[in-house]
């Protein structure tokens, strides 16, 4: 295999920035979407966002063009596309009538600023890990989102059969997304290990689990289409702390069992 030329080389070494500027500008974006109301579309743009999050990394580490210089600009940017991004389509979709709700928009961002800290500090530049300790970013950014987009699916949906006001049905989102954005931020901060599924299936670890989990996403997007999203969020982040519980609880019976 020939070595890439020099401007083939220099391609290669523009090519993660160039993602993680599409990262950023759609992140920005989403922001802008979600002042003007156009909240499905913002929503839509997040998730666009940690798409390029996700190939500004493998591509560096593929190409070995990876450096401190971007791993550090690419932190940033998170913070902004995955910290205030889905903090203010929370904010403009649900939270803007309460006095004090936009506070929970500011807990939601200090806990990505942390989360993304706190993987700098504990990372290797050239480390591909096969867990996360906490929820990734870019997951609850997407499963934010996807609270919007399931959002607009149901009552379009509900509206269409009923003939009713579909605002009514903004009125579970705005009883259960505080709720829920908190929790969001306790799992980004908490020590739970997710899978980085990408990273597991690129360096060979296909169990039989993973092969189950990439056929349901396809059925889902076959099927359900508009609550595909939302629903693989929902299973990617609740996932990973049912199963930990499960396994804490299943070692504690275990300590408690006599020998004899």
């Amino acid at each position: 295999m020939k070595a890439p030329t020099g401007r083939m080389r220099g391609a290669i070494v523009i090519l993660p920035g160039a993602f993680t500027s599409g990262n950023l500008f759609f992140g920005i974006w989403s922001i802008v979407d979600a002042s003007r109301g156009n909240f499905t579309r913002a929503a839509w743009f997040i998730v666009v966002a940690a798409v390029m999050d996700t190939l500004d990394g493998r591509i560096a580490r593929m190409s070995r063009t990876g450096t401190a210089f971007g791993a550090e600009l690419d932190s940033l940017v998170d913070v902004i596309s995955f910290g205030v991004a889905p903090a203010m389509l929370a904010y403009f979709h649900t939270f803007k009538g309460g006095e004090w709700a936009w506070l929970l928009c500011f807990l939601y961002i200090l806990a990505a600023a942390l989360r993304l800290a706190r993987f700098n500090v504990e990372s290797d530049e050239h480390d591909e890990h096969m867990t996360f300790a906490g929820l990734p970013t870019p997951a609850a950014a997407a499963v934010v989102a996807s609270f919007a987009i399931l959002s607009y699916t149901l009552r379009n949906e509900v509206s269409v059969v009923t003939h009713e006001n579909y605002a009514t049905y903004d009125l579970w989102m705005q009883q259960l997304l505080p709720m829920f954005a908190v929790v969001i931020a306790l799992l980004m901060v908490s020590r739970i290990p997710y899978p980085h599924p990408l990273t597991q299936l690129l360096r060979g670890h296909r169990s039989f689990a993973h092969m189950v989990a990439i056929v349901f996403s396809l059925v889902a997007i076959l099927i359900v289409r508009g609550y595909a999203v939302p629903l693989l969020c929902l299973i990617f982040v609740f996932g990973p702390p049912l199963r930990y519980a499960w396994e804490l609880a299943r070692h504690r019976r275990a300590r408690e069992e006599p020998l004899f």
